[in-house]
């Protein structure tokens, strides 16, 4: 069960959740069928609690929404970018194995 403070970014809101947000928004590139999509699922969970209030972190299905991972160059999953003021700032391929703290560093980052 995925977490509350996950949101779910689509071709149609993604400019207005993710590029005219006013803080970082992380978002993780999956699809149903991607193994490691699913083992990092609890991290952006976790992430997600961690950082309510003080980043946006959510979930964007490149099945469903292929314009975005186009857009943006998606050539494996999972990816997770990091934006802060409609910027691509940064970005993790694939799952290693300290994904979390590499998230969290990564967002920290762009919390200053």
């Amino acid at each position: 069960m995925a977490s509350e403070a996950v949101h779910e970014f689509t071709d149609a809101n993604f400019q207005s959740e993710v590029l005219e947000a006013s803080e970082p928004v992380v978002v993780d590139f999956w699809a149903e069928w991607c193994g490691p999509c699913k083992a990092l699922a609890p991290i952006v969970d976790e992430v997600a609690t961690d950082y309510a209030g003080k980043a946006r972190v959510g979930k964007l299905d490149t099945d469903a929404n292929q314009q975005v991972a186009v857009q943006f160059g998606i050539m494996s999953i999972p990816t997770v970018l990091f934006f802060k003021d409609g910027e691509l700032k940064d970005k993790m391929v694939g799952l290693g194995a300290n994904a979390k703290q590499q998230m969290a560093d990564k967002i920290d980052a762009l919390l200053g």
